[in-house]
């Protein structure tokens, strides 16, 4: 049986869990292919394009920020035309594409610059050998931006939010996702790496590149088992459209009653299928776009002049989750450090684990993705239920509670990473290794875990909290492009790290060439002190996040359950009730 929008009493035959491994496999293998390169990247910059260190940093955050920013078109595409499950087809064709050409630019020797020689200048790549590099990073972050924000909320469309046990499997398909991802990253930082660094960058590449083509055939055999939601016109148009019509109308008195405020359930059908949004008292000035005058037309509305309550809702609800959003950034900025300078350290130490073997440098991250790993199913299993018996919440805590949970961490990675920078060059200082930056300093490696450990349990607080608020608060027929949000505040975390780096890098150059961030020795620099500078803003941060999470409302929303549907007809849910009790109590 089919489902289609809106029948709310057809009982469900498609999606469920049966579809999670069609649906993962898809973002495992984008996940596998991305930060296989991304991870090792700088070596891959560094070492085989002879780039300068800042410049191969910021060439990273800005490919990681564009990845993330793209997210953007391929939401307004899935939501406005598309559907999810073939913008997430059509992106995954374009991603193997750009894979592919990245492999053949690792492969051919002539797409890259000779390798260097001793008592020689290295040679650093031609603008045509950059042109090609760039252009096949570029198909990959078109791909990832049609993958990203419709894999999440395709995954979860596959639970029907109008009947309570499925809600309740939505909040645990976040935990798994997350955790799908971060076992796909863990390969991806060992095996993958290990390749690139002691076999190639040709099987390095094309180990991701058919792993990626082979998900593309399991999510598209899938597609008789999943539960297809119809995209609902463009959303970003019916928020122009309330704000215009609330400026058309500005001069008008606002009404005492809100029940008088225009309402139309059939114009409304295909984007409240899961719900009505309900009249908030905030950013009244909105509400005027609800106003019926005598030139408008109640039975066919000119949406340009005249909005129903629910689609001024839908504008209010997005703005509400601006400042939540905002608060990721700096995070990200934190977080972005480990697959450039934090590398670099690693590059510098003693990796051996025996007298044969070293760890690559960019396998570093395993440390991250182990300690997330561990927390997500710490969380999963054991601290919700034994939370929840204190809160009452069916997820334990809130998800704004997650996430400052999640910033607190985040605080203590960056600050222990500056105390560890300072023993590392301490002994590079002890032993005369300080003017000799390709020499080992004999410290183990190690010494870092506990930084790489700490940002992974931030993220496994603050990630996936992000996530759950925006699937949760973002209007139903907006999810896709809530999604999106998520990963501009990646985007956007990471040009951050881009304009940070290039400011500390001019404004603390001193005499005799001396920088926090020097380009060919990072023993001569001040690393420290731009770690405690990243703290600093997170701390900030901190202060700022709490305060709009105390201010946050929750949208008001009224769903037709499917359990009260025969006898009591609507209920009406406060979506996020829960949560409100909670921060009043705390």
């Amino acid at each position: 049986m089919t489902e289609t929008k809106g029948r709310d009493h057809v009982e469900r035959t498609k999606g469920g869990f049966i579809t999670m491994p069609f649906i993962f496999s898809n973002e495992a293998c984008e996940k596998l292919a991305v930060v296989g390169f991304g991870t090792n990247m700088i070596s891959y910059l560094t070492r085989e394009l002879h780039m300068p260190i800042t410049k191969a940093a910021n060439t990273l955050t800005n490919f990681g920020g564009t990845a993330s920013l793209t997210p953007l078109l391929g939401a307004f595409i899935a939501d406005a035309y598309a559907g999810r499950f073939w913008t997430i087809t059509v992106a995954s064709v374009i991603y193997q594409i750009g894979m592919t050409c990245l492999t053949i630019s690792a492969v051919l020797p002539q797409l890259r610059p000779p390798p260097c020689y001793p008592n020689q200048a290295c040679q650093q790549a031609n603008t045509g050998q950059l042109a090609i590099l760039y252009f096949s990073l570029l198909l990959t972050a078109l791909g990832a931006g049609g993958i990203r924000p419709c894999v999440v909320a395709f995954g979860a469309d596959q639970f029907d939010e109008t009947d309570p046990k499925q809600k309740t499997k939505t909040w645990k398909f976040f935990n798994w996702y997350y955790f799908c991802m971060g076992a796909s990253i863990l390969v991806a930082v060992t095996v993958v790496v290990y390749i690139q660094d002691n076999i190639g960058w040709g099987w390095g590449l094309g180990i991701p590149t058919m792993a990626m083509f082979l998900s593309i055939i399991a999510f598209i055999i899938g597609y008789p088992m999943y539960r297809n939601l119809d995209p609902a016109g463009s959303p970003f148009t019916r928020l122009v459209q309330v704000c215009v019509a609330a400026f058309k109308k500005r001069d008008l008195h606002m009404i005492s009653d809100p029940k008088l405020l225009y309402e139309n359930e059939e114009l409304d059908a295909s984007i409240s299928v899961a719900g009505k949004l309900l009249h908030t008292q905030h950013m009244k000035f909105l509400d005027k776009a609800a106003i019926v005058t005598q030139e408008d037309n109640i039975k066919f509305p000119n949406p340009w002049r005249l909005n129903t309550v629910h689609r001024v809702e839908e504008l209010k609800s997005v703005i509400r989750m601006g400042p939540i959003w905002a608060a990721g950034i700096i995070l990200i900025t934190a977080y972005a450090q480990q697959n450039t300078f934090s590398l670099q350290q690693a590059q510098t130490m003693d990796r051996h684990l025996t007298g044969s073997f070293q760890i690559p440098a960019g396998s570093m991250t395993v440390f991250t993705m182990t300690s997330m790993l561990t927390t997500i199913a710490f969380y999963d299993r054991i601290f919700i239920p034994v939370i929840r018996r204190f809160t009452g919440l069916d997820r334990g805590i809130s998800f704004l509670h997650r996430m400052g949970i999640g910033f607190v961490i985040s605080i203590l990675a960056t600050l222990v990473a500056g105390f560890i920078e300072v023993k590392r060059k301490n002994v590079a200082l002890a032993n005369g290794l300080i003017n000799n930056p390709k020499s080992t300093i004999p410290i183990s490696v190690f010494w870092l875990v506990p930084q790489y450990a700490l940002h992974g349990i931030a993220e496994a607080f603050m990630s996936i909290g992000h996530l759950e608020f925006f699937y949760d608060q973002a209007p139903e027929s907006m999810k896709s492009t809530a999604m999106a949000l998520f990963w501009t505040a990646i985007s956007l975390g990471n040009y951050a790290s881009t304009i940070l780096v290039s400011l500390v890098h001019k404004f603390s150059a001193g005499a005799r060439g001396s920088n926090w961030l020097p380009d060919d020795n990072l023993n001569k620099g001040k690393l420290e002190y731009f770690y405690w500078l990243i703290t600093l803003l997170q701390i900030m941060n901190l202060f700022y996040y709490v305060v709009c999470a105390k201010f946050y409302t929750f949208k008001p929303i009224e769903m037709q359950r499917k359990e009260d549907s025969e006898s009591a007809g609507n209920e009406v849910e406060l979506a996020g009730r829960n949560e409100v009790e909670l921060v009043s109590r705390v």
